[in-house]
């Protein structure tokens, strides 16, 4: 059996090594240091160019839950992050240099794995395709023909996610703009005239984050950061996201003089967007500036808002199961170009598709853990959401299947967890992923 995996990243590192563990000959293409990035240093596979955090250890957080499956689920690259790691409280933070070293020459010595220093023009089959944020503009042209041109996205234009629990309702409307679609689909968050100059005040003085040079995208008019809206003139954002006009508020019966509107994110109604609020404000300025909004002054953000560079694909309408191009279930794509976020959600994506692929060569179907776990629940956001809508997602529990009943909040994250890993357990006993490993190491001796 053999296979191509293209991208030597976080997540194209995971798939080569579930391929090679499965028996696979693997050939990873790595187009670097031939073809350079303007993020990349070095030639080394697994290589991070921003942070050097993984992230949460600890089980009641999101990231905590997601390396537990992924380390359960047989994760190369986490041992390797364990073996880097330098104080960072509950935060897995790696000397970068030691944990690309690390995952270079464990990945490279494998016997089943054939680094290739070459830059690829065409979409391989069967392969994993992982080449993140930075994908060549070849690639990307390719990727472009074979799913369609509106499937790539240049760069991310993402709005803050908050969570319903931690929504004010009483200080919130449902109604859809002029009673459209169901008439109440969104939340609505109204201000007077002196609570809307307060807010443009905090917004225009707020600290923006520069971002990189390599991040630097030109904006374009639907699309502007919300910051930079209110910073053309006092009406722009009533006359834009802010706008009014259709949105009585149902215990006054007129319309307030603006509005901010909260756009579900998940059919539970878990997770809610706040529409048109792209920016590029410091999180912490995110928390000060949004908790200004009625509603909103106990938010708990699921996911910040942020624009950057980020070559990415509208996974709900181009991919299908497991990832896969639609068409050819042997060729999957993992990381950052299917629009997850973060450096664990990425590998996990790298490691689900490694494993796909060998169960397809194999004659296998296409497995994915259930939506009650986070693995699952971010594979369920990358296959369901609104395509008109799609924007990257990193793990949070608001991805989750919801608890039957009435849970008491301070009880909710612990339960959540509890049901993840007996339902992920379950799963992986099911399917036998453990036992395929076993088998092809076997098999090695």
């Amino acid at each position: 059996m053999k296979a191509t995996v293209v991208g030597g990243g976080l997540a194209g590192s995971e798939a080569a090594w579930a391929l090679a563990e499965r028996g696979v000959q693997v050939t990873l293409c790595e187009m670097r240091p031939g073809t350079r990035t303007a993020a990349h240093k070095t030639d080394r596979l697994a290589e991070i160019v921003c942070s050097n955090s993984f992230k949460s250890v600890d089980l009641t957080n999101a990231h905590g839950l997601l390396k537990a499956e992924l380390r359960a689920l047989g994760s190369v690259l986490l041992p390797c992050a364990d073996l880097a790691r330098v104080p960072g409280g509950t935060a897995l933070a790696v000397d970068r240099e030691i944990f690309s070293q690390v995952v270079h020459e464990r990945i490279s010595a494998h016997p089943n794995v054939t680094l290739v220093r070459e830059e690829v023009g065409e979409l391989p089959s069967p392969a994993v395709i992982a080449t993140g944020p930075l994908t060549s503009e070849r690639l990307g042209q390719a990727m472009a023909a074979r799913l369609g041109s509106a499937a790539l996205a240049f760069y991310d234009a993402i709005a803050p996610v908050v969570s319903a629990d931690s929504l004010d309702h009483s200080r919130l409307y449902a109604l859809s703009r002029y009673g459209k679609g169901d008439g109440d689909d969104y939340l609505n968050a109204p201000m007077d005239a002196a609570a809307y100059n307060q807010f443009l005040d905090a917004l225009t003085a707020a600290d923006q984050f520069p971002g990189h040079e390599f991040d630097e995208v030109p904006y374009f008019e639907g699309c502007l950061p919300v910051e930079e809206m209110a910073r053309r003139g006092r009406e722009t954002l009533r006359f834009g996201p802010m706008k009014p006009v259709g949105l009585p508020d149902p215990r006054t019966g007129r319309e307030p003089h603006a509005v901010v509107q909260l756009r579900r994110e998940d059919r539970a109604g878990q997770m809610w967007n706040l529409v048109g609020f792209q920016t590029r404000l410091r999180i912490p300025e995110q928390q000060r500036v949004f908790r200004m909004i009625p509603g909103l002054e106990q938010a708990e953000y699921l996911r910040f808002g942020s624009i950057h560079r980020n070559s990415y694909l509208n996974s709900p309408a181009s991919l299908g199961p497991g990832l896969t191009a639609r068409g050819d279930d042997g060729l999957f794509f993992a990381g950052q170009i299917t629009g997850v976020e973060g450096y664990t959600e990425s590998l996990g994506t790298g490691l689900m598709a490694g494993i796909n692929l060998a169960r397809r060569l194999q004659g296998q179907p296409i497995t994915v853990p259930p939506p009650s776990t986070m693995l699952g629940g971010l594979y369920r956001y990358l296959r369901e959401a609104d395509p008109k809508h799609f924007q990257p997602m990193n793990a949070n529990f608001g991805l989750l299947d919801p608890l039957p009943g009435k849970i008491k909040k301070d009880r909710k994250k612990e339960l959540l967890v509890e049901r993840a890993q007996a339902e992920f357990a379950v799963w992986l006993e099911e399917v036998g992923i453990q036992k395929e490993k076993q088998l092809a190491a076997d098999a090695r001796r």
